[in-house]
Order: C-alpha cells, then structure tokens, then sequence
C-alpha cells in the first residue's frame, strides 16, 4: 500500500491526460482500497490497452488490469451526451 500511495500522485496526473483526451469519464478506487475502476470509452480496445500500458501503476508492477467492454443497453438520461444520442 505504500508504493500504491507514493505512486497515487503521478498516476492521477496521467489519468487527467486521458480525462483531457476524452478516454476517461470517472475513476476512483473502490472500497475498500483493494483496487480501482476506470471507466471510459474509445473507438477501439486498443486505445484502452495503450492507456493501461502507460499508466504509472502497470508500469511500476503495481496494479493488474481486467478490461471489460460493455454495450450498454440503457441508461439514465443524463448520460445521453456521453452515448451520443441526439
């Protein structure tokens, strides 16, 4: 846990580039800290597997990844900006 807390700093400078790029839409740690979640979207996977091999965590040997692609089906209205619909 120490290394992940040194490491925190760094690695939530990385994640605001890829909020800035439009990748990511939330991300935090999970409770409690035994992992954490980012949720974002791009075009294809490998756009998702590039940012995970740059993030100073996976870099550094300290965090594992699962990428789970979802189709969402429904969702609240608020979100239609993000799923794009007019």
């Amino acid at each position: 846990m120490t290394e992940v807390q040194e490491t925190t700093p760094e690695h939530r400078a990385y994640l605001k580039t890829k909020y800035d790029e439009g990748i990511l839409l939330f991300s935090g740690p999970r409770v409690p800290r035994t992992a954490g979640v980012l949720f974002g979207r791009a075009e294809n996977l490998s756009v998702i597997e590039e940012m995970i091999a740059a993030d100073p965590f996976k870099k550094k040997g300290i965090a594992e990844y699962e990428i789970i692609e979802i189709a969402p089906a429904m969702w609240a209205e608020d979100l239609n900006n993000i799923f794009k619909v007019a």
